[in-house]
């Protein structure tokens, strides 16, 4: 149950005054509510981003234009609009210094005659501008009496809007919220805060709304990092509920002498890379223990994860049981297959794939032999979440790109088997280490640096559009020795049908160029067609594939040594590094070239010298996250990535790292929260939304 004492803040903004169905739809946008009534909390959630200074009150005569003033003034006339020609209606006013005229472009004559009578004093306030030597100011922000002088503020905060949400209605909002906002429990340690200098929690959120100077929107500014650190607590003891709730569930012990592993193993090309050798050794020792495994297996692109998930998976078959492997796409679960069925046919162990593809009879065939034990190892997409799979044994689940997937399909696939199953997931974006904690706090973590033996290099170029046809000149010398490429064009959401004709009208251009040998793909093809243009690229019957980043992650056709990416400048960091992690997998010397159309912004500047620099994903995603923040970085809606509204890690990290070391403190001391701290800290995990971690409370 939530604590009573939020329920003022859990009221719908509708309760305030000004508040109406359609201002409320309004509000609800710009604070991104996802189709549910805003409530106060996400208003006061909402901080200003700049504010407006009207603390320059000059005599007319010198001020200057450019400015916000404040001025007081003598009205002295109206002159209206004339129909028929574009004037605007201009009210003329004097402070015996200097006149000025007030121009309204769309006016509403009754209401200007009724705010500024010819004969009175009224201070306005606005921008100062200069028309054929005159000074004006249009449409006034502030038109009062002098006895209303103090309802003009000295500093205005600015909110994001939305166009037609006038910011005015938004400001009065927030502030009527905020005056409805209960005095709650103070949930920090209060030595740290003492130390730290912070305010209280309705203080911090008091002056993190009301800004005096620039230096106040800073996100170190003390109001606004104790408002940060509320929220990274919440998030990691959050995560620590959950993490202590998976390791107390009974699991079980599963025991293998790896000689299934041994016999895979032995069909591969190559051998293991030290981080691989220790990778496994994590997953046997979590796997033989009686705790739940629940580990992060990061990678670098082409680092060998799906070798070591295999080993978890060979592990699980030995003792006895099933594995399942997961991955968000289609065209990744075939692909993984492929890579699988090899290792498993030589240690000769039963696998399977289930997609969305397969219905009617062949679905029900496998199905029933899943249930039956007679499949080892079923490889599929979230299909394996549907109701009707059923395993007879499933010990270890492998979930493929875990930044698809969030905290609650992890817990969702952890249920799927007879008993919690051990769950592995695996990333091929590397993680920075502050992101690491905020969305996989849960988690044990594993990392694979290094590249397998035999991986070459891929030369990375950087040029402009201007020089594509020396590209395409370069590109037809290649395909004559027998190379492969892949020409990647971006595709842009909104723009989503204006981009697949541009990828489409790209592939046309390039049969006409290259002589046919041209492939396309993206992701409106229907599986079947995807699935033969991935197979006949992979069997050299093109020589060229056009795609959007559909071929982002997890395609491997080692054949293939030359990445064309347009409109480089589109693409974040991490996503050119996937991109080029798709060339240099074979033993051909391999080539990367980042093709952008000027003028190039300074972050796109940054981000094209980094991918020259380096090709090492962990540095790169470091510097990602230093250039987009974290909000940006993987579009935290699609990632499992939690929503931040006054922290951003890029900048908080050492608020991140305390916030982790104080839950883990807060829960060894206090496992059920029931101490005085431990009751207002359920408050702030209801407060912040984590309240799903409150059932993970130890009871008793």
């Amino acid at each position: 149950m939530r604590p009573a004492i939020l329920n003022p803040l859990f009221a719908e903004a509708r309760v305030l005054p000004g508040v109406g169905p359609k201002i409320e739809k309004l509000i609800g946008k710009v604070l991104n509510t996802e189709g549910n009534p805003p409530r106060l909390a996400d208003l006061i959630f909402h901080l200003p981003f700049s504010l407006i200074d009207r603390s320059y009150r000059p005599k007319l005569i010198a001020a200057e234009p450019g400015q916000i003033v404040t001025v007081t003034v003598n009205v002295l006339d109206h002159v209206p609009a004339v129909r028929g020609r574009k004037l605007p209606y201009r009210v003329l006013v004097t402070d015996d210094t200097a006149a000025m005229e007030i121009v309204f472009f769309t006016p509403h004559e009754e209401h200007i005659q009724k705010v500024l009578p010819p004969g009175t004093r009224r201070i306005v306030s606005g921008r100062l501008d200069s028309f054929n030597g005159r000074l004006q100011m249009a449409h006034p922000d502030f038109i009062v009496a002098e006895d209303e002088a103090d309802s003009i503020p000295e500093v205005e905060p600015v909110y994001r809007t939305t166009e037609a949400l006038p910011p005015r209605t938004l400001a009065k909002a927030v502030r009527n919220a905020l005056e409805r906002a209960p005095a709650l429990p103070e949930w920090q340690d209060e030595p740290y805060r003492a130390r730290e200098g912070w305010p209280d929690f309705a203080a911090a959120l008091k002056a993190a709304h009301a800004p005096k100077n620039a230096a106040d929107l800073d996100l170190l500014a003390l109001p606004r990092m104790r408002l940060a650190y509320d929220e990274l607590l919440a998030n990691q003891l959050a995560l620590a509920l959950i993490r202590d709730s998976v390791r107390r569930l009974p699991g079980r012990s599963l025991k293998s002498k790896g000689a299934l592993r041994a016999k895979a193993f032995a069909a591969l090309p190559f051998q293991l890379t030290e981080a691989q050798e220790k990778s496994i050794a994590d997953i046997d020792a979590d796997m033989e223990s009686d705790s739940r495994m629940i580990r992060l297996l990061q990678g670098d692109v082409g680092s060998g994860k799906t070798v070591v998930a295999m080993a978890a998976l060979l592990h699980a078959v030995e003792a006895g049981c099933q594995g399942a492997f997961m991955a968000p796409t289609e065209i990744l679960a075939r692909q993984h297959m492929a890579s699988l069925a090899g290792m498993a046919e030589a240690a000769g162990v039963r696998i399977a794939l289930l997609t969305g593809r397969e219905k009617g009879l062949v679905r029900t065939g496998i199905l029933a032999a899943l249930e039956a034990g007679e499949i080892d190892i079923l490889v599929g997409t979230h299909a394996i979440f549907s109701e009707d799979v059923t395993f007879k044994d499933m010990a270890v689940a492998v979930v493929d790109e875990q930044h698809r997937f969030g905290v609650h399909q992890r817990m969702q696939l952890q249920g799927k088997g007879e008993r919690p199953a051990d769950v592995l997931v695996m990333t091929a974006t590397p993680i920075p280490r502050t992101l690491q904690l905020t969305a996989y706090g849960d988690m044990d973590v594993s990392r694979l640096t290094g590249k397998p033996p035999g991986r070459r290099p891929v030369e990375t170029r950087v040029l402009p559009a201007a020089r594509l046809d020396e590209v395409i000149d370069g590109l037809k010398r290649a395909l004559a020795n027998g190379a492969r490429a892949y020409w990647v064009c971006p595709l842009v959401e909104e723009s989503e049908k204006s981009d697949l004709a541009a990828a489409a009208e790209r592939a046309t251009m390039l049969r006409e160029a290259l002589g046919g040998r041209v492939g396309l793909v993206h992701g409106r093809l229907k599986g079947a067609e995807r699935d033969a243009a991935m197979a006949a690229f992979k069997a050299g019957e093109t020589s060229v594939l056009v795609a959007t980043t559909v071929i982002e992650v997890g395609v491997d056709v080692p054949q293939a040594s030359i990445m064309v990416v347009e409109h480089a400048e589109r693409f974040g960091l991490a996503q050119l590094h996937q991109l080029r992690g798709r060339v240099g997998r074979g033993s051909a010397k391999s080539t990367c070239l980042l093709v952008y159309h000027p003028p190039l912004g300074a972050v796109a500047k940054q981000r094209l010298a980094a991918l020259r620099a380096t090709d090492d994903g962990f540095v790169i995603a470091e510097e990602d996250l230093r250039l987009r923040g974290a909000g940006e970085l993987m579009g935290t809606k699609q990632s499992g990535l939690p929503d931040f509204h006054f922290a951003d890690v890029a900048v908080h990290g050492e608020l991140l790292a305390a916030a982790r070391d104080d839950a883990r403190l807060i829960l060894s001391r206090d496992p059920g929260l029931k101490s005085p701290r431990g009751e207002a800290l359920r408050v702030l995990l209801y407060l912040f939304g984590r309240d799903e971690a409150v059932r993970y409370l130890r009871t008793g």
